[in-house]
């Protein structure tokens, strides 16, 4: 049966089906072949609607909600000219910059392509024009970082991942603020390695430093303070046990819209309407997906299926370390063609009956899940990033994912370090 679900499903994707379609078809299979089996038509409905009947998953609108106000509320230049003040003058200081907005951004919008867009749109000109850098390098550059925005909490895919596996999604955020900074911190020792060896204009760079301190330093410091606090509002009342993941979703709307309407007052009244129906739209597609999900889920258990993989691995594979690297290995592969947010729903609940065998923490391998599987958005052939890099800079795709291969590498190798040592995810819960 579990062969059968399989094979449906890859040769739905080939023909290429939407993947809720193939998540179905394949959760009929068993019933198809054994008219028994107690999984059929109505067994799947009650599940799918069971899979988002549950207070947890409005974190997930509001998020996208709150993301998309601040969005378009001009956060990242607040964002980026703080950090380019503070690192602007140093070796590979303005690339460092750009990180570091992504990563900071990427808690606000939760989204690589979104992030990837809103930066990018901004930041490239400076690096490119201005400064004098290589503009396929800026290009992977951002598309690589912008990956950050689905590590870095609160973030979608936690969501989503916790709603099908019923872990905790506070535990998962908090969980992700560490790793989130040290794939960050991996990705600017390689922009500041390129730019020591490829060399850099100092001159335009003192001239573009000058040029932004002239804005006065007090004024730039205080203009981005309502943007840095926009994830610590919701990662602070998470964290200190104040608010519900559910109800810092709520309070980060109504945050969002208080600087975007009188703050920064970068958006009016007439636009929430259009937010409302935009977070919807988004939403649509992301609540089908959770459903198919959770039926998809319940009939392989009912197969017996994750049972006898994890007795399959546990048998065959002789440690945890080389679970850990296999499950990387494979997760690295399939975030080539499936995007992250699909890949977290439908393997989530697969591997981590076997994670949990080997002895690893769910929130560990869950997060270990989201990293390795957010590479996805840098690398060919279907890297959402370089797609959305590419027309930005006016360079091929794959021109840009050459020059990301550096960054590729440093970003495993972080993601090998949060794998062998797990204090750095599980250290603040």
């Amino acid at each position: 049966m579990v062969t059968l679900m399989l094979l449906f499903f890859a040769v739905a994707l080939v023909l290429g089906l939407p993947i809720a379609m193939a998540i179905v078809g394949s959760a009929l299979m068993p019933h198809f072949a054994d008219p028994s089996f107690p999984a059929n038509g109505a067994y799947i409905i009650r599940s799918m609607i069971a899979g988002v009947d549950t207070f947890t998953i409005l974190a997930l609108p509001l998020f996208m909600l709150s993301g998309d106000i601040m969005c378009k509320g001009g956060i990242s230049k607040k964002l980026f000219d703080l950090f380019a003040l503070i690192s602007g003058k140093r070796s590979g200081g303005m690339p460092i910059a750009t990180v570091i907005t992504c990563l900071f951004f990427g808690a606000i919008s939760g989204s690589g392509p979104a992030t990837c867009a809103a930066v990018g749109a901004m930041v490239l000109p400076i690096l490119i024009d201005d400064l004098g850098y290589d503009k396929v390098f800026c290009g992977a550059l951002l598309a690589t970082a912008s990956g950050l925005a689905v590590i870095i909490p609160p973030s979608i895919p936690y969501v989503t991942i916790c709603t099908v596996t019923g872990e905790s999604i506070g535990d998962l955020m908090i969980a992700g603020i560490l790793p989130g900074c040290t794939i960050a911190l991996f990705l600017c020792i390689y922009a500041v390695y390129y730019c020591k060896t490829h060399g850099e204009d100092k001159e335009k760079i003192q001239k573009n430093y000058d040029k932004l301190a002239a804005q006065g330093k007090g004024k730039i410091i205080f203009s981005s303070i309502p943007a840095l606090m926009f994830p610590v509002l919701t990662l602070g009342g998470i964290y200190g046990g104040i608010v519900t993941p559910t109800e810092a979703a709520c309070v980060s709307v109504f945050y969002a819209l208080v600087v975007s309407l009188f703050i920064y007052r970068t958006v009016s009244f007439k636009d929430i309407p259009g937010f409302l129906v935009g977070a919807c739209h988004t939403y649509g597609p992301v609540c089908i997906l959770l459903c198919v999900a959770r039926a998809f889920a319940k009939v392989f258990t009912l197969t017996g299926a994750p049972t006898a993989f994890a007795t399959l691995l546990t048998s065959n594979i002789s440690s945890k370390p080389v679970f850990i690297l296999m499950v990387i290995l494979l997760l690295f592969v399939i975030g080539m063609f499936m995007d992250c947010g699909p890949a977290n729903i439908i393997l989530a609940p697969i591997f981590l009956p076997v994670a949990k065998a080997f002895g690893m923490h769910p929130i560990h391998f869950l997060l270990l899940m989201v990293c390795t599987l957010a590479v996805g958005f840098v690398t060919p052939p279907f890297g959402m990033n370089l797609f959305v890099a590419s027309p930005l800079v006016k360079v091929p795709t794959i021109e840009i994912g050459k020059k990301a291969i550096p960054f590729i590498i440093m970003n495993v190798l972080a993601i090998l370090l949060i794998a062998f040592v797990p204090a750095i995810a599980l250290c603040l819960l």
